[in-house]
C-alpha cells in the first residue's frame, strides 16, 4: 500500500470534495478518482459515499481514515529519526500530556535537556490517559505523562515530584464558591461535570463515600477548558485538578479531605527509541536523581 495514496485518501476525507482535492495535490480529478478506486479495489471494502457534489467518508472509511493517519504519522516519525546523523543530537521527541500541574516540572527538565541540545524539537500533544497510552502502544508517541489512577505496571516509568490537588470549579456566583473546601455531601443536588476515565470515577466514588450514589452526573469531558465553558454557563461543578491557569468568572475549591495524586513519565518497555527519545528518557533519569 503506497503511503502517497494514504495522503491522498486522507486530503479526501478532510475536505470532502474530489475537485478541490485534485487542485491542492496538483493532479487531474480522473486521476485522482481513479487512484481511490484502486485504493476500494485492494481494500475489498467501499470508502466513500458520493453524492452530486460533496463525497462523505463510508463507516469503513472513517474505520481506515483512523488506520491510514497512525501509518503517516508512523512513516513520517520514522524518516525524522533516521536523519538523526552526526555528532549533534538532533530529532523529535513525542510526548503525551495529561492535564496535570507536573507539566510544570516536566518543562523545567524538557528546557534544561534543550540548553545542552537545542537542535532538539519536542511535540506535545494533550490527551486523556486513556489516550496517551493508547498513543504510547501504537507508537504514535515516545513518553507519555499519565496521572494517578493509572495501570502502570507494564511500562518503564519515573514518579513525578509535584501532585495534583483535586477539587471542583465552579461559577463565583453558586452557592459551593463561599466556601474555602468542599466536602462530599456539599455536592449532592449539584449537577457534576466529570473526568471521561473510570479509574478516575472510582477513586472519585471512594472519595464520596456512601454520598456517591446520591450525586448527579451531568457531563464527562477530557478537555477542561470545554468543560469550564459549560460551568461557566449553568450551574454544573467541574470535578478537576487545581488548574495551572484562570478561568474567568470559575472558582476552584479543594476537597476535604484532601485528594492529591501523582503522575508518571512512562515509556513502552523493549521499545527501540529514536536516539533523541533514548538521550532525553537517560538525561531524566539522571535529573531525577540528582533532584532527589
Amino acid at each position: 500500500m503506497d503511503i502517497r495514496i494514504l495522503k491522498y485518501f486522507l486530503l479526501v476525507a478532510k475536505e470532502e470534495n474530489i475537485t478541490k482535492s485534485a487542485q491542492l495535490l496538483h493532479i487531474t480529478q480522473p486521476t485522482l478518482s481513479r487512484q481511490l478506486q484502486q485504493l476500494e479495489e485492494e481494500l475489498e471494502v467501499k470508502l466513500f459515499e458520493r453524492g452530486k457534489h460533496n463525497i462523505y467518508l463510508t463507516e469503513e472509511g472513517h474505520l481506515f481514515r483512523r488506520r491510514a493517519q497512525e501509518i503517516v504519522n508512523l512513516t513520517e516519525k520514522s524518516k525524522k529519526e533516521l536523519k538523526e546523523t552526526g555528532q549533534e543530537l538532533t530529532g523529535e521527541i513525542s510526548i503525551g500530556c495529561s492535564e496535570t500541574q507536573t507539566m510544570n516540572e516536566l518543562s523545567e527538565i524538557m528546557m534544561s535537556f534543550r540548553k545542552k541540545h537545542p537542535l532538539i524539537k519536542f511535540e506535545l500533544r494533550s490527551g486523556n490517559n486513556i489516550e496517551i497510552r493508547s498513543w504510547i502502544e501504537q507508537g504514535n508517541m515516545d513518553l507519555g505523562l499519565l496521572v494517578e489512577p493509572v495501570d502502570i505496571e507494564k511500562y518503564r516509568y519515573i514518579r513525578m515530584e509535584q501532585k495534583d490537588i483535586w477539587g471542583v470549579l465552579v461559577q463565583e456566583k453558586s452557592k459551593l464558591s463561599s466556601h474555602e473546601v468542599v466536602k462530599n455531601e456539599d455536592l449532592i443536588g449539584t449537577p457534576l461535570i466529570t473526568v471521561m476515565d473510570e479509574t478516575m470515577h472510582n477513586e472519585l466514588a471512594s472519595w464520596c463515600d456512601e454520598c456517591a450514589q446520591m450525586m448527579i452526573p451531568m457531563m464527562h469531558y477530557n478537555l477542561l477548558s470545554n468543560a469550564a465553558t459549560v460551568a461557566r454557563k449553568g450551574e454544573g461543578a467541574v470535578i478537576c485538578s487545581k488548574p495551572g491557569c484562570k478561568y474567568d468568572e470559575l472558582v476552584f475549591i479543594p476537597f476535604e479531605p484532601k485528594l492529591e495524586l501523582g503522575a508518571f513519565l512512562a515509556w513502552k518497555d523493549n521499545q527501540r527509541f529514536s536516539k533523541a527519545a533514548t538521550a532525553f528518557i537517560e538525561y531524566i533519569k539522571k535529573y531525577k536523581k540528582c533532584m532527589g
